[in-house]
């Protein structure tokens, strides 16, 4: 049974919860690719890309590449629950990232690229430690999971210029992503074509 069976299963949102907008944070590696990700998905509203885990208060890009925060830079995703559920995204999120990978995501580097589900809230957190877990039991993974599910503690929205970044500059983003091998790697961890 394929894990987005077993998750809406397990994981169906309270019709009070699903009429109004809901927030998830995910770290994938470059916010620009998983904010792109992201906006491609029916029944999300939003996309921001921004950082989230560290220490410091409005955190700069620079900063937090420079390994001076503790953040991980990230995406808070707005989404309408009556078209797609937590799990859902969960889902897609797991698709979209590299799992098996410590403090990177494809060709970036260090702890600010790891990958994490930001949680708010039981339900979020009961969510994402069962998808994780369906996904370790299912094997589909060649190496133990690394991606981080932490409580969500202050997402910092990142500088204007990172924002819909694939929209502004679509050649420069796309010769990114394909530099960075990002899709080629998702071919062959998920074995399917993305």
């Amino acid at each position: 049974m394929r894990v987005a069976l077993l998750l809406a299963l397990l994981f169906t949102a309270s019709a009070d919860a699903a009429s109004k907008p809901q927030t998830a944070i995910f770290a994938g590696g470059c916010f620009w690719c998983t904010e792109s990700d992201f906006e491609k998905v029916p029944g999300v509203t939003a996309a921001v890309s921004g950082y989230i885990g560290g220490k410091e208060k409005n955190p700069t890009y620079e900063q937090v590449s420079a390994h001076a925060t503790g953040h991980t830079e990230a995406v808070q995703v707005t989404f309408d629950a009556n078209i797609v559920s937590y799990a859902q995204l969960l889902e897609h999120f797991w698709r979209t990232i590299d799992p098996t990978v410590k403090d990177r995501q494809f060709c970036d580097i260090g702890p600010q690229y790891r990958s994490g589900i930001f949680y708010a809230g039981a339900e979020q957190k009961k969510s994402a430690e069962a998808s994780k877990a369906v996904l370790e039991k299912s094997a589909v993974l060649e190496a133990p999971i690394q991606t981080e599910i932490t409580a969500a503690g202050q997402f910092w929205p990142a500088e204007d210029y990172h924002q819909d970044y694939y929209k502004k500059n679509p050649i420069r983003y796309k010769w990114y992503r394909t530099g960075c091998g990002r899709d080629a790697r998702l071919k062959v961890i998920w074995n399917s074509p993305k």
